[in-house]
């Protein structure tokens, strides 16, 4: 039985997270779950999986038993650290920079992690990746992307990678030119043609910072250089991603885009699992690639100045999105803003005097979201 506790339990991810425990009731058990906003899904999936600790963004919920009941971003990190049993995974289905202390003191509390969260490794990869090997636990992607890359490199040895190739479909506008996006909306930019996402995920396949914040992390995951992680255009998005190897060979992974297949494998893993997915027709397929211009979409040409700069300029990297972003669904700036909002942040010298910590990663990224709220409203 492998007990899982579950942040973010009402996002996207997080449901689909439980349609895997609800398809395989013996192997796992919900023992933590932190859910946002809606209380009515909320009280329906806790009194459904009967997590004993639970946290609540905000509000009371009248429940048929007494979980030990915490609140706020300080009971994510109860959450996180609470350790009562052995094979603990830890589910970060979280969005932004709040999912990252949880990451850290789940490792800290030797549970495996399953990470859905891109700004725990893209802000803090390198900590990340020292904390994992500290206190000898396991990390698995439950990007499709990443997953992909995963699946794809079993059996095979580092030495004899090439390159990694991270398929992008090309987000909401892909079909339009620079100077056709002056004036979209945000109901224009959260209508994505394959996938469905929450909000700020779809804004970031959007502008393509989604796919930036993937080759980092796919940097940090696999181990390979920045100049050998190429992407590459894919409207159907049924190639996840690729893996070139040195006598240019090329192995895919392939099939329809639904989350519940990287969520599975990296829960099972090495297993893949048998469920209610609608598979993949073969017959009639065809695959189609493009350039993913850097010029198109320079939030994915800054997403590599960053990476390249390294240490506090990544974490300025994710707090500019994140704040620009959030400044976009609220009304306050348009689409093209978001990119200048980044690159402004990344042509700053000032990151490069910071120490890489966790402490200044944090307080790095909440001072510069609230400078540019502050500065766009």
């Amino acid at each position: 039985m492998k007990n899982l506790y579950i942040v973010g339990a009402l996002g996207s991810i997080g449901t689909q997270t439980l349609d895997i425990v609800r398809q395989f009731p013996d192997e796992f058990r919900v023992v933590g779950m932190a859910v946002g906003r809606n209380l009515k899904l909320a009280k329906e999936l806790i009194e459904e999986f009967k997590p004993e600790v639970i946290c609540l963004r905000e509000g009371e919920l009248q429940l048929s038993y007494n979980p030990i009941t915490y609140y706020g971003d300080e009971g994510l990190l109860k959450i996180a650290s609470y350790h009562k049993y052995e094979n603990e995974t830890f589910v970060n289905a979280l969005v932004g920079i709040s999912g990252l202390l949880p990451t850290v003191e789940a490792i800290k509390a030797h549970k495996e992690i399953a990470l859905a969260n891109k700004e725990t490794l893209v802000v803090a990869g390198d900590l990340i990746k020292a904390l994992i090997k500290e206190y000898n636990t396991k990390l698995y992607p439950i990007d499709s992307e990443h997953s992909a890359i995963w699946q794809c490199l079993q059996g095979e040895k580092h030495e004899d990678i090439k390159r990694l190739i991270i398929t992008a479909s090309g987000g909401s506008f892909r079909d339009k030119s620079r100077d056709e996006l002056t004036n979209v909306t945000k109901e224009d930019a959260l209508k994505h043609p394959n996938w469905s996402m929450g909000s700020k995920i779809t804004i970031d396949s959007a502008t393509m910072m989604n796919k930036g914040f993937e080759v980092i992390e796919a940097h940090y995951l696999f181990d390979i250089d920045y100049d050998r992680i190429d992407t590459i255009l894919h409207p159907g998005s049924i190639v996840h991603s690729m893996v070139e190897f040195n006598d240019g060979s090329i192995k895919a992974q392939i099939g329809s885009a639904d989350m519940h297949t990287p969520i599975a494998y990296a829960l099972r893993y090495p297993h893949h699992s048998a469920f209610n997915s609608k598979g993949l027709n073969l017959l009639g397929l065809k695959l189609e690639f493009k350039e993913l211009s850097q010029e198109r979409f320079p939030c994915l040409r800054y997403a590599y100045i960053a990476a390249q700069k390294g240490g506090c300029y990544l974490a300025a990297l994710n707090a500019a999105n994140e704040a620009a972003v959030s400044l976009f669904l609220n009304d306050k700036i348009k689409f093209l803003d978001i990119e200048k909002i980044i690159i402004n942040e990344i042509d700053n010298p000032i990151y490069s005097n910071y120490e890489y910590t966790i402490e200044n990663v944090c307080k790095l990224s909440t001072e510069i979201i609230e400078k540019i709220k502050q500065t766009w409203s």
